[in-house]
């Protein structure tokens, strides 16, 4: 290979390697604190902030334009600026296909010049609706960089993590019991989701900020809560269960509900989700939100709904679910079977509240709402209500799964305060500076010249090996940053082999260039062999290993394929440079050796 393909390898790895570092910059870097924690919140608290923000800048700009408006808006707001502009374009093109006179846009965007740029019934909803998702995107792109960038362990950053074992075969048992055929297969599937999902919920709840749940072999779940979490909080939920119940809608009780809450977006609730007048509804009911499943497949709320407290039936009478198509709309339905004291139950109750709607209730959230046409009997039940066969799928879900008792048992947890996460971070990041600064200084002293070369081969080692973890979003943990130290030390073997080769070529007689090429040409396998052999054992490592055994493997891994590509192809260039450009002759390697 030529220096010039060698260059532009070289070029193009940093460049690839810069984009993929960006993400960890800007997130580490660039982002503000109290932007880190929004975007590190749900989704629903991003949605709560965002709505809660637009409604406050909304209400400030009317009061300006009441003020003055002839007020001329500061940059902040040209997304608005923009956005007026782009209705009064909408506007003129609305007049011409009438055929009447196109007003003129204004010249100046004062602030009523904005504000009257949203016109009809819905203006003030449809501005709040623009301010609104400025907040949002820049949250969510803060949340994007965050997902691409490189994590903090738990042993870094502090937290917990906690190893869940589901007994599928209690709920398995319990089900038969109920009667009815079923898919034990996939009912194991549906019930370990549906408990995975009922733990994301639950724990979100308490303002834990993004936390990992996840399925780990058939019947366990792993759960890592990074940042301070309460131990007994957290295992408390877990230790509960899924509630499903069905309970009637107090229509007079949403609508009055809604109305103080259009009113009132920002002083509804307190911290913890409870309302902060209770007085707006009756004693009897209570409001939760009605969730439906986004593209995403996230709960994603759509309003509020007060149901009475009383509970209509229990989702423990539901002994099976199946989604069907409507004989006559073709549109998807949902159909459960309840037990023989549920059918009397649920008969009764539909009896009395014909056209009234029953809403599900899974974990205080409300999943459908369906309007009663007529008493049902014989526990045969149908819902409708134009659902998407997704919507329909997750009612089904719910029903089939929320309603049972699986039982959970912690098998382990570990808690790391936030003390010894940043005293860990900055001994790593200590022992990390100490041990590259030595290994480096031994080399500029004891090879001279040549070993600032291995000292830029090692500076961008460091480099690649950050930007592969960051372009794959792997987690940092103190076992990785150990196998980042060891790497530190083991890649100056590479060039260490190749200094010492050369050296012996230069003894021999041979002048700088043949030396340095032969130097080279006969270190290659030797520095491939070891470095094959110790990547088999990191692959391997990585792959039976768990915990900090794997994130020691993983980085170990990566430094080994970064510090011969730093040792075998920059170097090279560097010693070539210096030979063919600047046209040196002699050679500084060490001290005995011109």
């Amino acid at each position: 290979m030529n220096k010039r393909s060698r260059f532009i390898i070289i070029l193009v790895v940093l460049a690839v390697c810069f984009a993929f570092l960006w993400p960890s910059i800007s997130w580490y870097a660039r982002t503000p604190k109290d932007q880190q924690s929004l975007a590190l919140g749900s989704l629903e608290k991003i949605k709560d902030y965002s709505t809660v923000k637009a409604k406050e800048e909304v209400d400030n700009l009317i009061a300006i334009a009441e003020k003055n408006p002839d007020t001329v808006l500061d940059a902040s707001y040209d997304y608005l600026v923009k956005a007026a502009k782009k209705n009064y374009k909408a506007h003129a093109e609305a007049y011409k296909a009438m055929g009447q006179e196109v007003p003129a846009t204004p010249s100046v965007m004062t602030v009523s010049a904005i504000l009257d740029s949203f016109s009809g019934s819905n203006a003030q909803a449809a501005i709040q609706g623009v301010v609104e998702s400025k907040y949002r995107n820049e949250i969510l792109k803060a949340k994007g960089r965050y997902e691409s960038s490189v994590k903090l362990g738990l042993d870094l950053s502090g937290g917990m993590n906690i190893i869940v074992r589901a007994d599928l075969d209690a709920a398995v048992a319990a089900q038969k019991e109920k009667g009815g055929n079923f898919d034990e297969e996939q009912f194991r599937k549906d019930a370990m989701a549906q408990s995975i999902e009922t733990l994301t919920g639950s724990i979100d709840k308490f303002g834990l900020t993004s936390p990992v749940v996840r399925q780990q072999g058939d019947d366990r779940i792993y759960i890592e809560i990074p940042g301070a979490a309460d131990a007994d909080s957290v295992t408390a939920i877990i230790m509960g269960k899924g509630i499903l119940n069905f309970r009637l809608v107090d229509e007079a009780a949403t609508n009055a509900f809604n109305a103080y809450y259009a009113q009132n977006p920002a002083t509804t609730f307190n911290a913890d989700g409870k309302l902060l007048n209770p007085s707006i509804i009756p004693e009897d009911t209570e409001v939760f939100g009605y969730y439906t499943k986004d593209a995403y497949g996230l709960d994603e709320r759509i309003g509020y709904i007060a149901v009475k407290k009383e509970v209509a039936l229990d989702g423990e009478h539901v002994k099976s679910a199946t989604v069907a198509a409507d004989q006559t709309t073709n549109q998807p339905e949902v159909n459960f079977e309840l037990d023989l004291e549920g059918a009397e139950i649920f008969a009764k109750f539909t009896g009395a509240h014909v056209n009234e709607r029953l809403a599900i209730v899974a974990n205080n959230k409300v999943k459908s709402a369906a309007t009663i046409r007529q008493a049902i009997n014989g526990g045969q039940v149908q819902l409708s209500g134009g659902f998407s066969v997704q919507e329909a799928q997750n009612i089904q879900k719910v029903l089939q799964t929320s309603s049972l008792s699986v039982p959970l048992e912690v098998e382990s947890q570990q808690v790391i305060g936030a003390s010894l996460g940043e005293a860990a971070i900055k001994q790593g990041i200590k022992a990390l500076s100490w041990g590259l600064i030595v290994v480096l200084l031994f080399m500029l002293v004891y090879y001279l010249g040549a070993g600032f070369n291995a000292v830029v081969a090692q500076v961008l080692n460091i480099y690649i090996m950050f930007s592969i973890l960051s372009a794959f979003n792997l987690t940092l943990t103190l076992s990785s940053i150990a196998g980042m130290i060891l790497t530190v030390g083991m890649s100056v073997d590479a060039n260490v082999i190749i200094f010492e080769r050369i050296k012996e070529e230069l003894r021999s007689g041979k002048s700088r260039a043949a030396a340095i090429a032969s130097g080279f040409d006969n270190a290659f396998w030797a520095i491939m062999d070891s470095n094959i052999t110790t990547f088999i054992a990191a692959a391997f490592l990585s792959k039976l290993g768990t915990g900090s055994i794997q994130g020691f493997a993983v980085s170990l891994a990566i430094g080994v394929v970064s510090s011969v590509f730093t040792a075998l192809v920059v170097s090279r260039l560097m010693f070539d440079f210096n030979t063919d450009v600047m046209g040196k002759k002699n050679m500084s390697i060490g001290w005995r050796v011109k």
